[in-house]
């Protein structure tokens, strides 16, 4: 492993003279020059140098109104009455045009400790402590020993509070919790609230919670800050991604948000700590939490009555996507639906799901077989707007969309993205008009109609909101000169 530090830039907007700052940062400079020989006692002292800078480091913030979700203007399905379909001529290609081609950078690898945490001798008979998130029981180890109370919130307290939770008694516990992280391939957000279930469990609802959800936070590579407002600690995570309807406070460029109830004004404690990374709202695998099957519903196609399948969803997941905050790569709100499309759909869906669908489809060519696959979603689900069921915008996963009642264009483009991938292995890209969210697949047989060329590959549109439409027709109204091409893995 190499031994070099990620150094970074660490802003300290103190309370005190300015010469005292200085001072500070010419020995917090000092420690990182000195660590690089010293690498193994690396994390050590870095714990002790923040707990240091939380004792004097804090400054009054005002928080920023938070960013809204864009409003998108409601385009109504359109229904080709089945008569109709029936006396339509043959479809014809026709290149279509794209204003923009987007495509959303690789996700990366999840933070980790600045340096390794080792495991502590167990004693004889070792303290557990349980918890559940997400309906999913979870332990760490965690005993009377290491109970702690921060009976003042004071700067000098939390840092006093901090520099004791940096010592080996609490290096099980950080192993503990990303050991879970890994067996559970558990997101960064949901890493987060599985944290603050943890300290919960561990110290009951509090500061001392928060504090112990801040400091495993931290120990396992994400950037965040430390706040206090009416008497309580707050933790502040970083984002890579713009998080919209939620308040923020802005320090060195970098938005934080806060983690449970909001303020008007903080103080903030705004030391950076090394090697620190925000936090990505990116799923790139299944999350493995346990499974609470929800009643079956069976869907089937209008047109192809042999497209059926009765599903169960994971209740679990369900109510993880319900406390998944609504976000985009940088600022541009393309990316979002990526986001959505790009995540994996549960082992749960898979076996109830895929098997019907393989055999509805078994031995037919790509559009045959697309054709079927458009159709379950055009017609074995209701649509209904957002507005009227939620009170605004929400996208779903894939999942989701097999579990909710009611569905719009951007769920069905996203389920149908997720069907032809993984049961066709086809590539697919999301076309987004104002207002309305299409899909276009690329086959590798000729399949004529509207297409779109993208890095010189041909995508043909499949609208799975154009209700009875074809593989190759766009629905009606839509202007592609004003169309973006969202690309998926």
């Amino acid at each position: 492993m190499r031994r070099s530090l990620l150094t970074g830039t660490i802003c300290c907007l103190m309370m005190a003279a300015e010469a005292q700052t200085d001072n500070f940062r010419q020995a917090y400079d000092a420690f990182q020059q000195q660590a690089e020989t010293q690498y193994e006692n690396f994390r050590d002292e870095a714990n002790r140098q923040y707990a240091e800078f939380v004792k004097r480091a804090w400054e009054e913030y005002r928080v920023l109104p938070a960013i809204p979700k864009p409003k998108e203007k409601e385009v109504p399905p359109v229904v080709i009455k089945e008569e109709k379909r029936k006396r339509q001529q043959p479809i014809e290609d026709k290149q279509l045009p794209i204003e923009q081609t987007i495509v959303p950078p690789t996700p990366q690898p999840q933070p980790a400790p600045v340096a390794p945490i080792r495991e502590q001798p167990q004693p004889v008979a070792e303290q557990w402590q349980t918890f559940t998130v997400y309906g999913t029981e979870m332990r760490v180890r965690f005993g009377d020993a290491e109970r702690f109370r921060l009976p003042q919130l004071t700067e000098q307290a939390v840092g006093e509070a901090w520099l004791r939770l940096s010592g080996e008694a609490y290096n099980n516990l950080l192993r503990d919790c990303l050991t879970l992280r890994m067996e559970r391939h558990l997101g960064d957000w949901a890493y987060l609230q599985m944290l603050c279930q943890m300290a919960e469990a561990c110290l009951g609802k509090g500061n001392e919670a928060t504090l112990l959800t801040a400091y495993a936070y931290c120990q396992s590579g994400y950037q965040m800050r430390l706040g206090m407002a009416n008497g309580r600690l707050r933790l502040l995570y970083a984002s890579e991604h713009t998080i919209f309807d939620k308040s923020y406070f802005l320090q060195d460029g970098t938005r934080y948000y806060v983690y449970g109830d909001e303020a008007e004004r903080m103080q903030l404690c705004a030391v950076g700590y090394p090697q620190e990374r925000p936090l990505s709202l990116w799923i790139t695998e299944e999350q493995q939490l346990a499974v609470s099957k929800t009643k079956l519903r069976t869907l089937t196609a209008k047109r192809y009555p042999a497209v059926t399948a009765t599903v169960s969803v994971n209740r679990n997941m369900v109510d993880f996507a319900d406390s998944y905050p609504t976000s985009c790569v940088g600022d541009d709100f393309m990316t979002r639906w990526a986001m959505y499309a790009d995540t994996p759909m549960e082992q749960t869906i898979r076996n109830s799901l895929y098997p019907a669908l393989r055999k509805a489809i078994a031995g037919l060519g790509e559009r045959e077989a697309v054709e079927r696959l458009l159709n379950w979603v055009q017609t074995a689900f209701v649509y209904e707007y957002d507005d009227k069921v939620w009170g605004g915008d929400r996208a779903f996963f894939a999942d989701e969309t097999l579990y909710y009642p009611y569905c719009d264009c951007e769920d069905r483009s996203i389920l149908l993205s997720r069907l032809v991938r993984d049961l066709l292995g086809l590539k697919v890209v999301l076309v987004y008009y104002p207002g309305h969210l299409a899909t276009a697949i690329r086959f590798t047989e000729t399949v004529k109609g509207d297409y779109l060329l993208v890095d010189g590959d041909r995508y043909t549109v499949c609208d799975p909101t154009y209700i009875n439409a074809s593989a190759g027709m766009t629905m009606p109204g839509m202007d592609n000169s004003q169309a973006k091409v969202i690309v998926l893995r």
